[in-house]
């Protein structure tokens, strides 16, 4: 006599939830401990961060031509891949794409080559630098990222699908941008 019984991760266990297993999850990891967000989570061992992580390409501008959102745990060169197949069929005029030393894997190189006949050119820091240096053409995405973190909305995660994360990135940046040629429109002259 009592409540029907309920098999272990079926709809309507613990608490009346369906069970959402990431897909990068360790398999004794509690549900609650996922922060109680739902979707694709992971992480990250190398730079010690959970969740999601953000995958951006853009053009010299730093205006975002693609961007791909996955759990944490995935590698950058996957990630790499991920949002190079996305866009070979979008930016036919594409030649050039800079990286950082997360992407430096032969692997990736040769692959892209073979994709689209792109050269991927890796940003290397100088040897023996300590600290902070400012790499060329890196600061351009990085100011991508800034510009992101006066926005609310990207400033965490709060997305439950992957592809909801990237939409808001995306309207993000057509706010940005309608903003820029507002502003553009206001102070030119009329011809």
């Amino acid at each position: 006599m009592g409540a029907p019984e309920q098999r272990a991760g079926a709809p309507g266990a613990r608490g009346g939830r369906p069970s959402g297993g990431t897909q990068c999850s360790h398999p004794g990891q509690p549900e609650r401990e996922n922060g109680g967000k739902g979707g694709e989570r992971g992480f990250d061992a190398a730079k010690k961060v959970k969740g999601r992580k953000r995958h951006l390409l853009v053009d010299v501008l730093g205006l975002v031509l693609m961007v791909v959102v996955h759990a944490a745990c995935v590698q950058e060169q996957d990630g790499a891949k991920l949002v190079l197949d996305k866009v070979k069929a979008r930016h036919p005029r594409l030649k050039l794409i800079w990286a950082d030393g997360g992407y430096n894997v032969q692997w990736l190189l040769d692959w892209v080559k073979s994709l689209r006949d792109w050269v991927l050119e890796i940003v290397k820091r100088p040897e023996g630098a300590k600290g902070f240096v400012l790499l060329p053409r890196r600061w351009v995405v990085e100011r991508t990222f800034g510009w992101f973190n006066l926005y609310r909305a990207l400033s965490k995660d709060y997305e439950v699908l992957p592809r909801n994360s990237e939409a808001v990135v995306y309207t993000t940046m057509i706010h940005i941008m309608t903003r820029r040629l507002a502003r553009y429109s206001q102070s030119s002259p009329p011809t």
